[in-house]
């Protein structure tokens, strides 16, 4: 099963996208902030990450520079973000403006996963 870890300090945007990917028949970790994100990512094995990108302490950014950092750097990953406009590099495989549609990032994730390897590479 397709394994997602969503790293939000908003409770209430991680729930929505955990609820809403559950339905969709993804497996779903939820983090509220980005060292508990760091820590779920290094102790699982996730096909996935979401990450928002402003969040108190290690933030969305530190989230991704540890993971192409760690030894699964090729570990796709989906920023959704309130201030799009404040990423300046693109390590990632898409940005999702908050709000959106849950139906948007239910198919890009649908995408993604046709795209991966059984060894969890971008193909």
């Amino acid at each position: 099963m397709y394994r997602i870890l969503v790293i939000d300090d908003q409770k209430a945007i991680s729930d929505i996208i955990r609820i809403a990917l559950s339905k969709a028949g993804y497996k779903v970790e939820v983090a509220l902030d980005g060292r508990e994100g760091i820590q779920k990512f290094d102790t699982g094995r996730f096909d996935l990450v979401i990450t928002d990108i402003r969040m108190p302490g290690l933030d969305g950014r530190d989230v991704i520079d540890h993971i192409h950092n760690s030894d699964r750097p090729r570990t796709p990953i989906i920023v959704i973000s309130a201030t799009p406009w404040l990423l300046k590099n693109n390590h990632f495989e898409a940005v999702f403006t908050k709000p959106f549609p849950l139906e948007d990032l239910i198919n890009s994730i649908h995408h993604l996963s046709m795209q991966v390897d059984y060894g969890g590479d971008l193909i």
